[in-house]
């Protein structure tokens, strides 16, 4: 039988005070025909700085066609949450949290100066599909997918950050799209949101 509904039992919270915190529902499916599953427990991820991000394509024409900004920096939990230990660089592209009022294109602006220094028109910033949940069984964040052409001469850089100490050590590389794509079918790009993002862009100029 179908379910028709859910039934909350309880919800807590732990971790707060975090960059994330774990949310804890006790529940029951409600099932078609009125009856009730068994309990159940689902734990899931919130971040509450903001709930979803925007994944922004960096992107100029060159010579030998378009290229785009690949950004390296530290992911702790590929050192810590796994049993073989990977490099702490891990390349992906531009991204950021949204906050609670943001808009998508400002966002978008704002941290393509702060993760590559580059300076953007909000105004310039597209659309690059929908939306998509990433890992709706753990996390109800939601990735909004943009780009941009920027100036083939601007020459990104690293800013000063935030202070935080994640931010040391990050790298910057215009990349050809081509180069980009077949890293990820060789396994060495192996970020999700970084692998939808360049295959989109790819499409835009099928």
């Amino acid at each position: 039988m179908q379910v028709k509904g859910v039934e909350l039992l309880s919800d807590e919270r732990a971790g707060r005070g975090g960059h994330l915190l774990i949310r804890r529902l006790r529940l029951r499916m409600i099932l078609e025909d009125g009856s009730r599953t068994k309990e159940g427990t689902w734990d899931f991820v919130e971040r509450p700085m903001g709930l979803d991000a925007v994944v922004l394509v960096l992107f100029r024409q060159a010579t030998l066609g378009v290229e785009v900004l690949l950004r390296s920096g530290v992911r702790v939990p590929l050192q810590y949450g796994r049993p073989e230990r990977r490099p702490l660089q891990f390349t992906e592209l531009v991204a950021g949290i949204l906050e609670e009022g943001d808009d998508v294109a400002k966002r978008a602006a704002d941290e393509a100066y702060e993760e590559a220094g580059i300076r953007i028109d909000p105004s310039s910033v597209k659309v690059l599909g929908t939306p998509m949940f990433p890992t709706p069984g753990m996390c109800p964040e939601l990735f909004h997918f943009v780009s941009c052409e920027v100036d083939p001469r601007a020459t990104p850089h690293l800013p000063p950050g935030d202070g935080s100490p994640f931010e040391q050590g990050a790298r910057l590389e215009w990349v050809s799209l081509r180069d980009a794509l077949a890293r990820v079918a060789r396994g060495e790009l192996q970020d999700l949101k970084t692998e939808v993002g360049l295959r989109r862009l790819r499409d835009q100029f099928r």
